[in-house]
């Protein structure tokens, strides 16, 4: 096949996969039965599974200089692993713009990174076991902003932004009752979608021989026998209605036609191999932004994770330097938001951690001498590592809306608390059911905003 059919394929099948009930006209059209805090919000799930004594504590010196104040040198044990990164492209620490919860908590469940995720899309703790195909039992976030908005928001204002893939797709629609794919978001994992190993499918596909192709076709047998896919009670995936599908088709059309031109290589002109998959995935969202910002269609609600540091399971060393990255890369976010008509002044940041890691280290050492962090934290009763459930939360946005430069040291606020945030911003607190969310007047959050 050839790259440009190819291209067009991939682009029309990844339309279809995504749905909206209802074409709204450009600009745009609102009229909701609570009021408004802001039209726009990202959230940024920070960087899988963040130690706080190595972020908002400090303890190896400054390592997120993007989101915090001071000037702390890194610790000069691990300083010569550190890669060069340039200033970052704020004027002053991202904190000065909101307000910081430095004693957030991720208050029950398994410390893992889909409880994690799944907690603070759905606003809910749970203690499901994971599942690579199994969509959240309480809706998410998504769900919330499509449903209860009047009129009903498009899938295309609605965007969660993945670098990986596993379990996390299935967080764009829940299966609860009266919620599910009608109100899910379009998903995207970037670095998946478009990559070198892509470049190669695509430009250079690959002619099985008969004995290769039987092995396929006895592979893709066991993979349709064990996991069947039931297309009743809206289970059958988002779609785009025609008019939006085209927007998305000619966007994805788009990332591959730059994407084999080599334009991704080094988009933001970093020090070579500084680039990181976090880095990247808010690239890719920073162009969901600025493409459908063209438009007058810049999304409401947009969902965004980091994964690189997840890496101190064996590398501390690593793990610090992946913390900057991302560190750099919400900055740089918060940047691009700024300078994207119809968002700049009118878009409400939240960036958190899913959950903390350990305190204790576990038995790896990296090539500095430091020993690795896993994230376990079992119920108090069972003796387990409660630092795992320490996070940071900030919420940034414009001075009429957001307490600026606020710093809140107590413990106060949780991740379910997010979601009744997001709900609070958008307009649509009091459309939710009751006692499906902690209420908003119940939620710490609130001491962020006016």
């Amino acid at each position: 096949m050839k790259r440009r059919d190819f291209v067009k394929r991939v682009g029309a099948a990844t339309a279809g996969a995504f749905a909206v009930p209802y074409i709204l006209p450009s600009g745009r059209l609102f009229a909701a039965t609570g009021s408004r805090l802001a039209n726009h919000v990202v959230f940024c799930l920070f960087a899988g599974g963040v130690r706080n004594l190595d972020s908002i504590q400090k303890a190896e010196g400054n390592l997120m200089r993007g989101i915090l104040n001071g000037t702390e040198a890194i610790s000069p044990d691990i300083a010569p692993a550190m890669q060069p990164l340039p200033a970052s492209p704020l004027p002053q620490a991202l904190q000065n713009y909101g307000t910081l919860f430095n004693e957030f908590r991720y208050g029950a469940g398994p410390t893992g990174h889909y409880n994690g995720h799944a907690t603070a899309i759905t606003g809910n703790y749970t203690n499901a076991d994971l599942s690579i195909r199994d969509n959240p039992n309480m809706p998410t976030v998504f769900e919330y902003y499509r449903k209860h908005n009047s009129p009903q928001q498009t899938a295309l204002n609605a965007w969660w932004v993945s670098n990986s893939l596993g379990p996390f797709p299935s967080l764009n629609y829940s299966k609860y009752s009266g919620y599910g794919s009608a109100y899910g978001a379009n998903f995207i994992a970037p670095t998946f979608l478009v990559s070198l190993d892509s470049y190669d499918a695509i430009g250079n596909p690959h002619l099985f021989s008969s004995t290769e192709e039987a092995v396929v076709k006895n592979i893709k047998s066991f993979m349709d026998n064990n996991f069947p896919v039931s297309y009743e009670n809206n289970s059958a995936g988002v779609t785009n209605t025609e008019a939006d599908a085209v927007i998305v088709n000619a966007f994805i059309n788009d990332l591959f036609t730059r994407a084999v031109a080599g334009q991704f290589n080094n988009p933001w002109n970093l020090p070579a191999n500084v680039m990181s998959n976090d880095m990247y995935n808010v690239f890719f969202a920073e162009e969901i932004i600025k493409y459908l910002a063209t438009l007058n269609r810049a999304p409401e609600l947009l969902v965004v994770n980091m994964q690189d540091v997840d890496i101190c399971h064996t590398n501390f060393t690593q793990y610090c330097n992946n913390l900057r990255k991302a560190d750099w890369a919400v900055a740089h976010l918060w940047n691009t938001i700024q300078a994207t008509p119809g968002m700049a002044n009118d878009t409400i940041l939240i960036v958190a951690p899913e959950h903390g890691r350990n305190s204790l280290a576990n038995s790896i050492v990296d090539a500095y001498g430091r020993f690795a962090l896993d994230h376990t934290a079992p119920e108090v009763t069972q003796g387990g590592d409660q630092v795992a459930r320490e996070i940071f939360c900030l919420v940034a946005g414009p001075p009429s809306v957001v307490h600026q430069a606020q710093v809140i040291t107590a413990v106060q606020g949780e991740s379910i608390e997010i979601v009744p945030l997001i709900s609070r911003i958008l307009g649509y607190d009091n459309d939710i059911p009751s006692g499906l969310l902690r209420p908003y007047t119940n939620c710490a959050v609130q001491q962020a905003m006016f």
